[in-house]
């Protein structure tokens, strides 16, 4: 392979690396507190609503995969859901509302106070993202946003929020999968081996 290729891999091989291990040792108890509280939820009854556009769908679609089905270790159906997968509920909302709502009236019809709404968007600008988040907001679910290093609306609607420090949209989707993959497995780690640790927090 000619070292200009065999480059191009190489540096975006090392610089998604660099980028996740920075971002994971800044983010270490966030991620702790932020997947406690998600699991305290689920026990309460609760439910973790998704919501992203483009490849942030997909991660959306992706991690309420991981809930509902399994992780890493063998437990019940977590519940979870995607906002971007009923093209019937999308369309109808893109047409009747506008594409900012598309999200929003799914969060008012299904979500409720008890939830938890992870909002996606790379730059932190995204409009239905945002406006999910405010109806998040609205109906009292703990609102959680990841976003890039321009982070944007996004910081304002959300109790916790994960910056990636980069403004390359794939190297912020890499780390944004991993971050949810923590996530899951921590809130596996709270519900099913941590559990005298989580009583404490209901």
């Amino acid at each position: 392979m000619p070292n200009s290729e065999s480059s191009i891999i190489r540096d975006l091989s090392e610089s998604g690396a660099r980028l996740r291990t920075e971002f994971f040792e800044a983010n270490l108890d966030l991620i702790s507190e932020v997947s406690k509280t998600i699991a305290v939820r689920l026990v309460q009854g609760g439910k973790v609503l998704f919501c992203g556009n483009g490849g942030s769908a997909a991660d959306c679609q992706h991690l309420a995969a991981e809930f509902v089905s399994r992780f890493q270790m063998e437990r019940p159906p977590l519940p979870a859901l995607a906002l971007t997968t009923d093209t019937s509920v999308l369309t109808a909302l893109g047409n009747d509302y506008g594409f900012e709502e598309i999200f929003s009236r799914q969060v008012k019809g299904l979500g409720g106070e008890g939830d938890v709404v992870i909002g996606i968007s790379t730059s932190g600008r995204s409009a239905n993202v945002i406006r999910a988040l405010e109806t998040a907001g609205e109906i009292g679910a703990y609102r959680i946003g990841l976003t890039g290093s321009r982070s944007g609306d996004i910081v304002e609607h959300s109790e916790a929020v994960f910056p990636v420090p980069s403004e390359t949209t794939a190297l912020i989707q890499e780390v944004h999968i991993a971050l949810g993959h923590a996530i899951c497995r921590m809130v596996d780690y709270y519900l099913f081996e941590a559990v005298d640790e989580l009583q404490k927090e209901l």
